[in-house]
């Protein structure tokens, strides 16, 4: 039997055991088996260890979270070592299936990914002279406002600016033909011409990244021009930053060319810059990124594509069990290559990117591995798309009286296209997964929101898991053995399979 002794609304002080006389409840580090109390010379084997009430460290009740550093080195060092073994049993089954030659890539294929390469940008300095052209335009007019303003206050100068505004459409539609021009050009071509997946990927990406950039230049210059004739000369609804460089004069061949490199998608006069480079740290993500790339290449020609090429007569017989089978198995390997390639781009290549162009704003991405919510997903982890998407599409329509919720599904529906252009035509096969999948992440989206102010920690890891299962574990994979069996059924040499029949179905 034991008492608790305690003050009038404090906690307990002491504690009685079987009648016995009052011990203190909260030891001193003597009295916990301290140095004294270990170094007793009498009593060696008496001192308390059970002295205080504790909780396990895992349970919910305790003081402080334990940090998880151990777990998650152990899940990383399974997670290679289950890849390494499956690897071995594929090196012992096919034998080695990488190859240096490059042969497979058609010397038509090189000739057209270097030349879309070189012209892809003079649609950008195509941009260029159309607001060279705008400028001079608006500069004429700025002129004739601040000659006259003495005279006639603003009286000659509203209808100039009304006919120099009347002329702002047409300029858009030369922006939009002009970029149009070149993407869609370059889609004709990867689809048509360029027979290689890998070349046709890097080659359609380097078209939509420089047709996105062509885009938001013309629209911040749009921006720009507008403030500068506007009654406001002081620019002060524009930032701060950019009245070191106020247009016109960051019409330049020189502001175009940083643009082009630099690590961004958004278009501003100015960027926080660094003063100094540091040619460690580019020589470091440099040796990172081309290591993390032969990772990837080493990873899917030896493990994946062996592992896909199997799994072509189970989709044409629809075997689901073994189709759940290889999606699962193919989960891993392609985590194991999402996660380099998200390195190796976003950590590496950008990093170094931006040391060589002095670009100091280096936020590529947030912590999207804690995700609660799909929507905390999408929004951290690709954050020069991310801020794209929210300057150029979404809050313009915000801006104009469009509900939230029906911009948030025009943005992801003008993704989802961005997304099909870079994985089903280089593929050849316009099969709108890519498409869908985008779609689809917007009731992942609303589902998951429910536990991002939800208490406790169970919420937000029952919102994390439906993440990892939906992106890494189902979707990824899925859509791999999707584009690769559309693939094989129309270009397959060794084996060409069957699409599905109804038959097949039933």
């Amino acid at each position: 039997m034991s008492t608790l002794n305690q003050s009038h609304g404090s906690a307990p002080e002491s504690i009685s055991i079987n009648g016995g006389p009052p011990q203190p409840l909260h030891q001193t580090s003597n009295e916990r088996g301290g140095t004294k109390a270990r170094s007793s010379k009498k009593y060696k084997h008496t001192f308390a260890i059970h002295a205080e009430a504790k909780t396990s460290c895992l349970s919910h009740d305790a003081e402080a979270t334990p940090s998880f550093l151990g777990f998650r080195n152990l899940m990383g060092l399974v997670l290679v070592v289950s890849n390494l073994r499956l690897m071995i049993e594929n090196l012992k089954k096919y034998g080695i299936l990488i190859t240096l030659s490059g042969s497979s890539i058609s010397s038509n294929d090189w000739r057209w990914g270097v030349f879309l390469y070189f012209l892809t940008p003079c649609h950008l300095f195509g941009a260029y002279v159309i607001e060279l052209l705008a400028a001079k335009a608006a500069n004429d007019v700025r002129g004739k406002e601040k000659k006259n303003a003495d005279a006639i206050d603003h009286i000659i100068t509203e209808q100039d600016k009304k006919n120099l505004f009347s002329t702002w459409k047409p300029i858009a539609i030369i922006h939009a033909i002009n970029a149009t021009t070149m993407l869609v050009f370059a889609t004709w071509v990867v689809y048509y011409e360029i027979h290689n997946p890998g070349i046709g990927v890097l080659t359609q990406l380097h078209s939509v990244v420089v047709w996105l950039k062509v885009c938001s230049y013309a629209l911040t210059n749009r921006d720009l021009r507008h403030a500068m004739l506007s009654n406001d000369p002081s620019g002060a609804d524009l930032p701060a930053l950019y009245k070191t460089c106020p247009y016109p004069s960051n019409i330049t061949v020189g502001n175009l060319s940083y643009f082009w490199w630099a690590p961004t998608l958004v278009y501003q006069p100015v960027y926080p810059m660094n003063k100094t480079r540091r040619w460690d740290f580019i020589l470091k993500r440099t040796a990172e990124f081309f290591l993390l790339s032969a990772l990837i290449w080493i990873t899917s020609a030896q493990y994946a594509v062996p592992l896909l090429r199997n799994s072509l007569t189970d989709i044409s017989s629809l075997n689901f069990v073994n189709i759940l089978e290889r999606v699962l198995k193919l989960s891993t390997i392609s985590l194991v290559c999402w996660l380099a390639g998200f390195f190796a781009l976003f950590q590496s290549f950008m990093n170094g990117l931006a040391e060589i162009m002095c670009f100091a704003d280096r936020e590529f991405y947030g912590d999207w591995w804690n995700s609660s919510t799909v929507r905390s997903y999408w929004t951290s982890w690709n954050k020069p798309v991310t801020h794209f998407m929210k300057r150029h599409i979404y809050a313009p329509m915000i801006g104009r009286g469009v509900p939230p919720i029906v911009a948030q599904i025009l943005t992801f529906l003008f993704s989802g296209i961005l997304h099909e252009l870079l994985i089903g035509v280089p593929t050849h096969n316009i099969l709108g997964f890519a498409f869908f999948g985008m779609v689809g992440q917007l009731p992942l989206i609303f589902l998951t929101d429910v536990f991002k102010d939800a208490k406790g920690h169970n919420a937000k890891l029952v919102g994390n898991l439906i993440f990892w299962l939906s992106f890494c574990v189902f979707g990824q994979p899925i859509a791999a053995i999707a584009y690769f069996f559309a693939w094989h059924a129309k270009y397959g040499t060794e084996t060409r399979p069957a699409w599905p029949t109804a038959k097949a179905i039933m």
